[in-house]
């Protein structure tokens, strides 16, 4: 989770048109593996940990962030959210990797010592920015390391020893605008920021709808291009 682009964004981050979509497309695959206890690593404030266990069925979340000054404890709607700086348990059944794998210098690293927190056969669900073309001072602000494509990812999590369940974009509908934005702003200065920004209400409608059609429609069978590239995997 990028904390430095949370604060970018006015009011809470649910309630923006990109993390709402986010969330979503996570929250169905929670569903669809009927997890009880998750695991978010690299978690930063714990903004979809959080969200699972006000909107869906997930009754413990546990996030993980050696950048956390301590371990720490909090109910939500009766609910347990951990906050760790290492991994201390292995009965989760969803492990989450949200924007982290870009951030760090050895992903295979990372993605291999989260396999060996958990038991055989945990789903894992990794979203990771796409494309080199993309790169732009977005990233640099962001302090990303890389971008990836579906094969990139795809070597990474079969050198991590995980055995691939699928691998998908999202954001197809915005990847247009956005690599034009990115073409013609080629060469800003980072400190300006990131490139996402708060919106009107009519295009957050606008793109909330968009999204939610891709999500429904087009999501489950793209392996050609969008902003992100999301995947599932599991350990073996």
């Amino acid at each position: 989770m990028d904390v430095k682009e949370l604060k970018q964004i006015s009011g809470p981050p649910e309630a923006h048109w990109y993390y709402r979509a986010k969330f979503d497309l996570l929250a169905e695959t929670v569903g669809d593996f009927g997890a009880q206890r998750v695991v978010d690593v690299g978690a930063g404030s714990g903004v979809f940990a959080r969200l699972l266990l006000q909107r869906t069925g997930c009754r413990e979340a546990t996030c993980v962030d050696p950048a956390y000054d301590e371990d720490s404890d909090e109910g939500i709607d009766g609910k347990v959210l951990r906050f760790r700086r290492d991994f201390e348990r292995r009965d989760f059944d969803l492990a989450l990797l949200m924007d982290v794998l870009e951030h760090v210098d050895d992903d295979v690293a990372l993605l291999a010592a989260t396999a060996a927190s958990a038991r055989p056969g945990t789903p894992i669900f990794i979203t990771a920015p796409a494309f080199g073309f993309l790169w732009s001072a977005h990233d640099v602000f962001l302090e990303h390391r890389r971008r990836y494509t579906a094969r990139t990812l795809e070597h990474a999590l079969s050198e991590a020893k995980l055995r691939i369940d699928w691998i998908r974009y999202f954001y197809a509908t915005i990847l247009p605008p956005v690599a034009l934005l990115r073409l013609f702003t080629r060469g800003r200065d980072p400190g300006q920021g990131s490139d996402l920004r708060s919106a009107s209400a009519p295009v957050t409608w606008l793109l909330d709808k968009a999204l939610t059609a891709e999500r429904r429609l087009l999501f489950p069978v793209n392996r050609f291009a969008g902003l992100s590239v999301v995947a599932v995997a599991r350990t073996k």
